[in-house]
């Protein structure tokens, strides 16, 4: 057996592919341009559906290429041994060219050439497709297979749980044959089968042919008029199971990040197994937010979208960096590590590579700062405790308003000899979520969807930016709607043109310069005829009873409103104005975030 590194199997990919007259194509970025489905790209396959599709591409029939890949729904898996968010992809394509023997053929010899990765066939195992209503039995695939040289009991028929891929509800689709290596781990019975995730098979390759599509969610797949392959290798899965491996973290490229955190933490990696999970989860973690902050099309930690997901791993990797003593001073030379690692076959991390060090630093301080805060609350909230639990309403405030994973809650609890109770905790995530798909149907008072911590902060928000769109358009602009989540705010206006770039980045600069300047917010209760005395704003006044509250922002703002409002500007953050854009005749509408 050979010994891999993640950049010699990557390596034998391109060779070999080149060598069947294959073009390499260029990887994709992270962030999707034309996919509003997903948040990253998830897959080698992702970019090519127009081509899957039937539309011609540039460079031939014949493709492949290797594919940065992330995932995020793995993400509360990473710290086992197999789990990763960041990983790249080895993938082949045939673009209504050559179908199953050509791929099943070329799959094999890859495998098992001594020129390529050499395996031993009784090391190998296969699966096909069972059939059903949609499409037959793959008896086809399973013949070539044993023509290759697959022996008849290695080969097992499978349903679509197993054996049938597609994208989601809707486009390409199709049965597929999957490769399976055979590890030394034994079996786990007599009726053992690659379905099986015991360890003893580890799935190594897959060949999806994309005959099918279906065009509306629920429809029945039709047949694609033109047969496509798609073949997919997870890299660093790859390098693991053909290495022997117990755990992927074994592999070259995690093995040197282990060994860079080790120099900068007090706990070592083989310590116990929380110090273990700790190092798979920061390490991953760092990787993945290199490549995104390091991305052509770089995403900030924000609190919507990729954004979102980026802050969650960073802040994950900086709750597990404090279980093994990092100092967090130093976190960057994981990303030093990577970017010298990866750098060659992508010079843009080379090029941001500074920016993805001020980025991280600057969100691991304002992290810091964030559970600074928290702790307070924690130690606050321990003083007197119901039966030393602390109740699940606190737990999920904790991290709700302070950004404190459930994790380092648990922690910190446990180390005070506190319990956590979690089924309240769960209670609260879940009335949360509900509450967050009530949002959707804007079941809220002036467009204010929740009264949580960012609800609250987009909502004052609001109020900056509609008092100086008035002081840039005059005070004929008024609210004409707003819609607000924890994610962003939406807020429309009246306007007959399109805003200018500048007067956008003007109305950016001076929002921020407001937070900046940490202005009070001051509640007020009158009547509504001593509101607009004072010179209050009010657009709602058949609404108004015989008092109103009004919130006033320094001297530089005062409107009629209900609330919920932040005490001090600065409790903002940033104002990063996302979208301007037209609504209905004479109204614009703008979307934007706090970072």
């Amino acid at each position: 057996m050979k010994n891999f590194t993640v950049k010699q199997l990557k390596n034998l990919w391109i060779d070999f592919y080149k060598n069947k007259n294959h073009s390499q194509i260029q990887d994709s970025s992270l962030v999707p341009e034309n996919d509003g489905s997903v948040l990253f790209t998830t897959a080698g396959m992702q970019p090519l559906v127009p081509y899957l599709l039937g539309k011609p591409h540039p460079q031939g029939k014949r493709l492949f290429n290797v594919q940065r890949c992330l995932r995020t729904n793995d993400i509360d898996s990473v710290g086992d041994a197999t789990h990763f968010t960041f990983f790249e992809m080895l993938g082949r394509w045939s673009l209504g060219d050559y179908f199953k023997e050509q791929a099943i053929k070329d799959s094999f010899e890859f495998l098992t050439s001594q020129e390529y990765l050499g395996l031993p066939v009784e090391r190998l195992a296969v699966t096909v497709f069972e059939g059903d209503d949609t499409a037959p039995r793959d008896e086809e695939s399973a013949k070539i297979w044993e023509e290759v040289g697959m022996p008849k009991e290695k080969i097992f028929y499978f349903g679509k749980d197993n054996n049938w891929w597609s994208a989601g509800d809707t486009g390409p689709c199709g049965p597929d044959t999957e490769m399976f290596y055979i590890t030394d781990k034994p079996a786990c019975g007599p009726n053992c089968s690659p379905a099986c995730d015991c360890g003893h098979f580890v799935e190594i390759g897959n060949n999806v042919f994309m005959q099918y599509v279906v065009k509306n969610a629920g429809d029945k797949a039709e047949l694609l008029e033109q047969k496509n392959v798609d073949t997919g290798m997870g890299l660093e899965r790859n390098v693991a199971a053909l290495n022997g491996y117990d755990s992927a973290y074994e592999i070259d490229v995690m093995k040197g990040a282990i060994e860079t955190l080790e120099s900068i933490s007090q706990t070592k990696y083989n310590d116990s197994e929380i110090a273990t999970k700790s190092y798979r989860i920061v390490v991953d973690h760092l990787r993945a937010s290199t490549f995104v902050l390091g991305d052509e099309h770089r995403v900030s930690p924000s609190n919507v979208g990729q954004g979102y997901v980026l802050r969650r791993l960073i802040r994950r990797a900086v709750t597990y960096a404090k279980n093994i003593g990092t100092d967090m001073s130093q976190l960057s030379k994981i990303v030093d590590y990577y970017v010298d690692y990866y750098g060659d076959d992508l010079p843009i991390l080379k090029t941001n590579h500074q920016i993805i060090v001020d980025e991280l630093n600057a969100e691991v301080k304002k992290f810091n700062n964030t559970l600074n805060a928290g702790l307070k609350e924690f130690n606050k909230a321990t003083k007197n405790l119901n039966n030393n639990t602390l109740s699940g309403e606190v737990a999920f405030k904790l991290h709700d308003t302070f950004g404190f994973p459930i994790e380092l809650t648990c922690e910190i609890a446990g180390q005070n000899g506190i319990k956590v109770d979690m089924d309240g905790y769960k209670k609260e995530v879940e009335s949360h979520k509900q509450l967050s798909r009530a949002n959707l149907s804007q079941q809220f008072k002036g467009g204010l969807a929740g009264h949580g911590e960012m609800e609250t902060k987009y909502h004052t928000c609001t109020h900056l930016v509609l008092q100086t769109l008035r002081r840039m358009f005059g005070d004929s602009v008024e609210q004409r709607g707003s819609n607000i989540t924890a994610e962003r705010m939406r807020f429309d206006f009246n306007l007959d043109r399109k805003m200018t770039e500048e007067e956008k980045k003007q109305l950016e600069d001076i929002v921020n310069q407001k937070i900046k300047e940490d202005l009070p917010v001051i509640c007020e209760t009158m009547t509504p005829d001593e509101a607009h005395k004072s010179g209050a704003i009010g657009i709602f006044d058949s609404k108004y009873g015989s008092e109103v509250t009004v919130y006033s922002i320094g001297d530089y703002d005062k409107q009629i409103c209900g609330g919920p409002h932040v005490k001090h500007t600065a409790e903002l953050g940033h104002f990063k104005l996302v979208k301007e854009e037209s609504c209905s005749a004479g109204v614009r509408r703008i979307k934007g975030i706090l970072e």
